[in-house]
């Protein structure tokens, strides 16, 4: 035969070639192929399986078989593939000698004296033609890809493929040499042509959109498309070269596919989600519209331009967020089946997952929240109001929904979560300070030898002199208790500036120990045991005494 005599030459040449083959042939020889060592047996088919498979060779479809009660159709298929090649790679069998043989309940076929397949009823039904039918079909099917297997492994065709793949590589290289530069001139060219707007942006934000972060976005989509057109050059080569050999036929459109399929796939997927994209967009911008109507609406009650009776317009910001949050429920309610993959399991465990996380890692985080809520209904306070929590004073600087923030007198940032305000006593020293005005007071213990109107009166005085207390309402005393040693009076005054308590006490006491010893009247206040063998008075010329270091 012609294919024995090329092969039987010694020329230097074809002996390369042939060892170039054996190495292809160790690494795209199928695995598949070890599946030739198979014992064939004819198995009872009472019990048909409903399953069917393809036979092929070097990627090549032959023809189909039906799995059958001891075989499934994929390994009837591998074993009848292995066989066809066993064939072909003996030289001594001819593609003419396929033959087929009719019996009773099935019709054999033969390469030679090997044999390859029994063709059942079952694979001629599948096909809707009679067994003797198929088995020509078959048959014919079997030559061809015998010629075809021997002649795509002859020296000459190697060679010339080898000689293609060579000529693909290099167009490959220049091409993509070629790409790069186009993709380089057009980066520079859009540069050039758009760098005054692009300049022009960064001044109009203000600084906020920096020019070379532009800059950076556009080149960076440069180079995302000149990765995927290199791709897309090295998977046309991939395909044509791996098409030009026996061994990876069946890898050719595999390779081209792993590149076009995504890209067909996102493109079909944007076409068939067109429709809900739309929904989505028509919900997206319905929602904003109601969010802007229902913001402009608790504006205006914030500014007072809209009243509502029993309705405090310091409630406005937070029923907004309050009514904003079930608006954007809702739009994702209606938005969720529209949204893709919301129907797959991953997105379904995931959604599962969160709300484990939030149901587990969230109480303290609900507590919080809705106690947010509660204090701003509550009013119990506002911004800039002096406030005291349980030991804490200070001003209220910021309320959030999960906690509220106090300047102390001594400027301090307090931090306080507001489950806790939630559960504590709350006294605000500003709520009514501007109305009726704050009353301040303080107490001293004065011995029961010095008339409780004289006391009155001093005390009286004290508060007069002290800046910043009202006159009117007029301050009063009141006699707090009858002590064992001493009568408790207590000066109460009004102020209305709760910001100003602290000097107004400071204020208030330094009068009350002026006024008590220019009358010489002894505070007992803390304690009194005994009269002592001088009073305790400082004389007014040692008001101002100077200090040790100072005189």
């Amino acid at each position: 035969m012609v294919f024995e005599k090329f092969f039987s030459a010694k020329s230097l040449t074809k002996q390369f070639v042939l060892y170039i083959v054996a190495i292809c042939f160790l690494f795209f020889i199928p695995i598949g192929l070890n599946a030739q060592e198979i014992k064939d047996i004819d198995p009872e088919y009472q019990k048909v399986i409903n399953n069917e498979a393809g036979v092929f060779v070097d990627g090549e479809f032959l023809f189909q078989v039906k799995g059958i009660a001891s075989f499934s159709a994929q390994k009837r298929a591998s074993i009848i593939e292995a066989r066809i090649v066993s064939a072909a790679s003996n030289y001594a069998i001819h593609p003419d000698s396929v033959r087929i043989i009719s019996l009773t309940d099935r019709v054999q076929v033969y390469a030679g004296s090997v044999f390859i397949l029994n063709i059942f009823e079952i694979d001629a039904k599948s096909e809707g033609i009679s067994r003797e039918s198929l088995a020509l079909l078959v048959k014919f099917n079997i030559s061809k890809a015998i010629r075809q297997y021997r002649f795509e492994r002859s020296s000459p065709v190697l060679i010339k493929n080898f000689i293609w793949t060579f000529g693909a590589f290099l167009l490959l290289l220049v091409t993509i040499f070629i790409l790069i530069r186009i993709v380089r001139k057009l980066n520079l060219g859009l540069q050039r042509k758009i760098k005054a707007k692009i300049d022009s942006v960064e001044n109009i934000s203000f600084n906020l959109i920096r020019s070379n972060q532009l800059w950076n976005a556009v080149a960076l989509l440069f180079r995302a498309i000149r990765t995927v057109l290199i791709i897309i050059a090295v998977a046309v080569f991939l395909q044509y070269t791996l098409a030009l050999f026996p061994w990876t036929h069946s890898f050719a459109s595999y390779a081209l596919h792993l590149v076009l399929d995504p890209v067909t796939k996102i493109g079909f997927g944007i076409i068939k989600f067109t429709p809900s994209l739309i929904f989505l967009i028509i919900i997206y911008f319905s929602s904003r519209y109601v969010l802007s109507l229902i913001k402009l609406f608790f504006s205006g009650i914030e500014q007072g331009g809209i009243v509502i009776n029993g309705f405090d317009k310091d409630w406005s910001s937070a029923t907004y967020k309050i009514v904003r949050l079930f608006v954007v429920l809702i739009a994702l309610v209606i938005a969720f089946p529209y949204i893709p993959g919301s129907d797959t399991s991953a997105f379904k465990g995931l959604s599962v997952f969160i709300g484990v996380l939030f149901s587990l890692g969230s109480s303290s985080f609900i507590s919080n929240l809705i106690a947010g809520y509660s204090m701003t209904y509550r009013a119990a306070f506002k911004k800039g109001d002096r406030i005291k929590v349980d030991e804490i004073v200070g001003f209220v600087e910021e309320q959030k929904l999960l906690v509220t923030r106090l300047r102390s007198l001594k400027n301090e940032e307090i931090i306080i979560p507001n489950s806790a305000l939630l559960n504590s006593n709350i006294m605000n020293y500003s709520t009514l300070s501007k109305g009726r005005g704050l009353i301040i007071h303080t107490t001293v213990g004065i011995g029961y030898e010095t008339p409780w109107r004289q006391v009155d009166a001093m005390l009286m005085l004290a508060a007069d002199k002290t800046n910043g207390l009202l006159k009117d309402p007029a301050p009063f005393v009141l006699k707090h208790s009858l002590g064992d040693f001493a009568v408790n009076y207590e000066i109460n005054a009004y102020c209305v500036d709760a910001s100003k308590l602290h000097l107004y006490y400071n204020e208030l006491i330094q009068n009350i120990l002026d006024v008590f010893n220019e009358n010489n009247v002894q505070i007992m206040t803390p304690a009194y045991e005994s009269d002592p063998e001088t009073p305790k008075l400082v004389p007014k010329d040692q008001w101002d005494s100077p200090l040790v270091n100072e005189s």
